[in-house]
């Protein structure tokens, strides 16, 4: 979200590299710089892939109260696979820079020795070693930063390749894929308890629950208009947030009807948007593209694509850039703020600029 990073390849359709070829739409390309790319990529992933509807976050559930730990500690990531700890983590390895925010927020971020190229957040995780570079994960690296934890990303954002190669070294890899917010706070209280430090995860679950509450509520009486989200257009193709994805279900939680892809890969036929028919368009590429950096930019962009000049949204200028993608893609303690973006895009009269 995201954000993560990665490669796009037109080569795959699976949910956990949705990178198909271009669907026949003529559309004007998002040219991307070769280091925006593998962002995009990632962008994509988190837009597409999903939870089922039962699992649905519900922001108002209670906490509930977080045990005590001692090590050795033995733990369940979000692959099914379990990792023993004997001690305390003193040296971490993160391979996503939504496990670098989780572990930051725990008050844990010098305990990092490795991170990726795109991490940015906070600013000191710039200055720490990138074992991961364009979205490729290099063992040797990670195996020099010495980690008693590395923190991998599920879903295939770090390889399966990968995952084995370090756990076959003798690494303990535990693997995070939140599919939802009550994903993410999962997480969060996992690398809490993984860290020693459950009550740090448990106050900051109560924080972030609280504020996606009063977004909830906020929005509960309000219309929910028609909200198409642009993850990328990349190839002649089209990517938003797919059917029931992550990112669907922000949206609706912040007081939008989520235009949808497909499930899978996120895409959105030309066709299949016009006949939805969005009031209003956020621009999640905005920050990778100049030519929608500003709103009368985007606007003439737009109006410029093929068939894009029949939508609502872009005849009545509902067309916005849409600056917090990361926040709002990143599945990692900013996505409250990632929310609070999309609440006040989707309904500025409720939350002002």
């Amino acid at each position: 979200m995201a954000t993560e990073s990665g490669a796009r390849s037109p080569s795959r359709t699976r949910c956990h590299d949705p990178r198909v070829k271009g669907n026949g739409i003529t559309m004007a390309r998002v040219r991307l710089r070769p280091v925006f790319a593998p962002l995009v990529a990632l962008l994509v992933l988190l837009a597409a892939c999903g939870q089922t509807p039962s699992t649905t976050s519900s922001p108002a559930a209670t906490p509930s109260a977080a045990p005590s730990v001692s090590f050795p500690l033995t733990l369940t990531d979000d692959a099914g696979r379990t990792i023993t700890l004997l001690a305390r983590p003193q040296r971490v390895v993160s391979l996503a820079p939504s496990n670098t925010e989780i572990v930051c927020v725990l008050g844990a971020c010098d305990a990092l020795t490795g991170v990726t190229d795109f991490d940015d957040y906070p600013p000191n995780v710039k200055t720490v070693a990138h074992v991961v570079v364009q979205a490729k994960v290099d063992a040797e690296k990670v195996v020099a930063a010495r980690p008693d934890l590395v923190l991998a990303a599920g879903n295939g954002l770090t390889s399966e390749a990968a995952i084995k190669q370090l756990s076959d070294l003798g690494l303990q890899v535990m693997t995070l894929y939140p599919r939802n917010l009550d994903g993410v706070y999962r997480d969060i209280d996992l690398v809490g308890r993984a860290l020693g430090v459950p009550q740090k995860a448990e106050s900051t679950i109560a924080s972030m629950r609280q504020r996606v509450k009063a977004v909830s509520d906020a929005v509960a009486a309000a219309p929910r208009p028609r909200t198409f989200y642009e993850v990328s257009v990349f190839e002649g193709t089209i990517y938003t947030a797919g059917k029931d994805s992550f990112l669907a279900s922000l949206i609706t939680l912040a007081g939008g009807s989520p235009v949808t892809g497909d499930a899978q890969s996120g895409a959105i036929q030309l066709e299949d948007l016009i006949a939805a028919d969005p009031e209003l368009v956020l621009l999640g590429d905005a920050s990778y593209d100049p030519t929608l950096a500003t709103q009368p930019k985007a606007i003439t962009t737009l109006r410029a694509r093929s068939g894009w000049g029949q939508i609502s949204a872009v005849r009545s200028g509902k067309v916005l850039p849409y600056t917090d993608d990361v926040v709002t893609t990143r599945p990692g303690p900013r996505i409250v703020e990632g929310l609070e973006a999309l609440a006040r895009a989707i309904h500025p009269d409720l939350f002002g600029p």
